[in-house]
């Protein structure tokens, strides 16, 4: 007998952590995360959104989560249904009541679309997914390279001055919310970044706990670009790599094909190369309108998997 109750704070946290870690621990990107970090995400994340969250029984056995997740600072009534069910449990009809359970939340929260992503190597996803009509509405491709192997000489613009944001410049602060917006404002699920999502990516970020640095592009005394990189220690450590992620990387319209965003990429690179780091990963959607992928195969990079996104209407 399969139940699905409302997840209780200060009761099931271990359980819920538990889970996540179960379900995701075969995914190459994914590392382990710990019940202080599920909180401290919880605490200091602007966005985050606590409720909507379930946990689904089979014979008083916790087996799988589901988080009927609302974006606080979006205006567009979108909702976000991440859910996990660890191998063993798969395939026993659980995905469907999950999605079943997050679809009427969210609408009984005024949502109107909802949104749900899978690796692609899951596919035992996909069927509970198009069983209740949603559709794959965008690929992302997870890319990897050895910075052994970055290229040189890929129209990278030597013109171009590179600057390091500085954390307790509230300019700088400000410039990067503004420059994030600019860049990101044609892009699919984007929305207005706030300046306390900036400080919490800048200070608080749950997963970049070495530290992550952010550069600025500058033509003719123009800031026309930047790009952040950070180094998650514990994801190294349990993964025993040395792995830095380019987790964005924005260049101002007008500014694009000048080869901006190639010296902004080599440039980090390089800087991450010589802190020790051996290889690179970055996200990048197939249907980027900048044609993004095309500049991060010219630098070196292969994609190692996808993740699929699925919509549907409420």
């Amino acid at each position: 007998m399969l139940n699905i109750r409302r997840f209780v704070r200060g009761a099931d946290e271990s359980l819920w952590v538990g889970i996540l870690n179960a379900a995701r621990k075969d995914r190459e990107d994914w590392r382990a995360i710990t019940v202080e970090e599920m909180l401290q995400q919880e605490k200091e994340d602007p966005k985050f959104d606590q409720d909507g969250r379930f946990v689904a029984e089979f014979d008083g056995r916790p087996v799988a989560i589901v988080h009927a997740k609302v974006d606080k600072l979006r205006e567009e009534k979108k909702g976000y249904i991440p859910f996990d069910v660890p191998p063993e449990s798969r395939g026993r009809g659980i995905e469907h009541q999950l999605l079943e359970t997050g679809l009427r939340e969210l609408k009984a929260r005024g949502m109107t679309t909802a949104q749900a992503s899978i690796d692609s190597r899951e596919l035992d996803y996909v069927g509970p997914l198009e069983g209740l009509d949603f559709r794959q509405v965008r690929v992302i491709s997870m890319m990897e390279m050895d910075l052994a192997d970055v290229s040189q000489n890929i129209g990278e613009n030597t013109q171009v001055a590179i600057r390091p944001l500085q954390k307790d410049r509230e300019e700088d602060i400000k410039l990067l919310t503004w420059l994030s917006n600019e860049t990101f404002e044609e892009h699919f699920d984007s929305r207005p970044d706030t300046i306390e999502e900036v400080r919490h990516l800048l200070f608080s970020d749950l997963y970049f706990n070495k530290g992550k640095d952010i550069f600025f592009a500058e033509l003719d005394g123009e800031s026309v670009g930047y790009i952040g990189a950070g180094i998650d220690e514990k994801y190294n450590m349990e993964k025993d790599v040395q792995r830095v992620d380019i987790f964005t990387i924005g260049v101002l319209k007008k500014h694009r094909r000048r080869g901006v965003g190639a010296r902004l990429m080599l440039y980090a690179l390089e800087t991450f190369k010589a802190k020790g780091m051996t290889k690179a990963t970055l996200g990048v959607d197939d249907y980027n309108p900048t044609k993004a992928i095309r500049l991060y195969e010219k630098v070196g990079f292969r994609v190692r998997k996808k993740d699929l996104i699925f919509q549907r209407e409420l």
